[in-house]
C-alpha cells in the first residue's frame, strides 16, 4: 500500500505540473501576441513616406524594444505644412504596451491636424497639450517639434520635456541644442512652450533622437549625447549619407544597455553644386541656452 501511495503522490505531482506548463505556455504565447500586436500597431501608425524637395535630405530609423512588452512609445514624423513648410517631430510616450503605442498614435495625429491649423512649435505643441488633456487619456509624451523653411533655411523648433537635439557642421563645429524646453504633454493645461530659430544652411545635420538612443543602464544621456555629438560630426565632415549617419546613430543604441525602443530622425539640406552625396549640408544656430558641442557654437538668431 506504502508503494501505491507513492506511485499515486508522483502521478497527481506529474499533473500538476503538466496543467502549470501549460499555463506558463499559454502566458507566454499571450505576451507573445500582445508584444507583436504593439509592434504591428506602432509601426502601422509610424508614416510611410518622408516629404520630398529639392536638396532636402531626410533619414529615419526606429527598432522596437525585444524584451517583455518594452515597445509602443517612441515615434517620429515628417509631413508637408498647407504654407509649404516642412514639420519634424520626434517623441516618446511614457509606457511600454499597446496602450502606450494607440496613445502614440493619437499624439501624432492630433499634431498632423492641429498643424493645419497653426504651424508655429510653441503654440502648436500648446494646442496638442490641450488636446490630449480634454481627451481624457492618463499617459503623457514628450516631444520636439520642428518647423523648417527651406526657402530662406530658418528652422524653428519647441520641446515638450524632450531630450536636446543635436547640430553638427561639415567645417568641424557641433554640439546638442538643449535651449530651455516645456513640460512633457498631456500633464497640464495652459503650458507654454518656447520657441528657438536656428539656420540650415549647407555643411551639416540636425539629429533628432528619442532617449532609447542615448540612456540605459550602461550609458549616462550626457555621455550618449556627446556620442551622438561625435558621429554626427564625423559625418558632417565626410559628406556621409543621412541614411549611413542615422543607421549608426540607431546602432550606437546598442551601447546603452535598455530595454526601450529608439528612434532616430536626421534632417539635411544640400545646396546648389555642394556635397552631391552627402546628407544636407547644414549650419545650426542654437537658440537661448544651447549648450555647446565638444568641438563649437553655432551663432544665435534672435526671435
Amino acid at each position: 500500500m506504502p508503494r501505491k501511495r507513492s506511485t499515486d503522490e508522483g502521478d497527481e505531482l506529474l499533473a500538476r505540473l503538466g496543467s502549470l506548463t501549460a499555463q506558463a505556455r499559454e502566458r507566454a504565447e499571450l505576451q507573445r501576441t500582445q508584444v507583436e500586436l504593439a509592434i504591428a500597431l506602432q509601426r502601422g501608425m509610424l508614416p510611410r513616406d518622408l516629404p520630398t524637395a529639392p536638396g532636402l535630405h531626410l533619414a529615419v530609423r526606429y527598432t522596437p524594444a525585444n524584451l517583455g512588452l518594452n515597445v509602443g512609445g517612441d515615434w517620429y514624423d515628417a509631413f508637408a505644412l498647407p504654407d509649404g513648410r516642412i514639420g519634424l517631430a520626434i517623441g516618446d510616450v511614457q509606457g511600454h504596451n499597446i496602450e502606450a503605442a494607440a496613445f502614440m498614435g493619437q499624439v501624432r495625429a492630433g499634431l498632423r491636424a492641429l498643424a493645419s491649423v497653426t504651424s508655429e512649435p510653441g503654440e502648436l505643441l500648446a494646442r496638442t497639450n490641450d488636446l490630449l488633456l480634454a481627451l481624457g487619456g492618463e499617459l503623457f509624451a514628450t516631444c520636439t517639434f520642428m518647423r523648417l523653411d527651406l526657402a530662406s533655411g530658418v528652422l524653428e523648433s519647441a520641446r515638450a520635456g524632450h531630450i536636446p537635439f543635436v547640430w553638427a557642421t561639415a567645417d568641424g563645429k557641433s554640439g546638442v541644442v538643449d535651449g530651455e524646453g516645456g513640460p512633457p504633454l498631456g500633464i497640464d493645461k495652459g503650458m507654454e512652450f518656447p520657441v528657438s530659430r536656428h539656420r540650415l544652411t549647407t555643411g551639416g545635420v540636425f539629429v533628432l533622437l528619442t532617449d532609447g538612443v542615448v540612456e540605459g543602464p550602461s550609458l549616462n544621456m550626457e555621455d550618449g549625447l556627446d556620442q551622438v555629438v561625435r558621429l554626427a560630426g564625423l559625418a558632417a565632415v565626410a559628406g556621409l549619407d543621412a541614411h549611413a549617419l542615422a543607421a549608426a546613430v540607431i546602432k550606437g543604441a546598442e551601447s546603452v544597455g535598455h530595454e526601450d525602443d529608439a528612434a532616430v530622425l536626421v534632417v539635411g539640406l544640400e545646396g546648389p553644386g555642394n556635397h552631391p552625396h552627402g546628407c544636407g549640408p547644414t549650419t545650426v544656430d542654437t537658440g537661448a541656452g544651447g549648450r555647446s558641442g565638444p568641438v563649437g557654437t553655432a551663432p544665435v538668431i534672435q526671435p
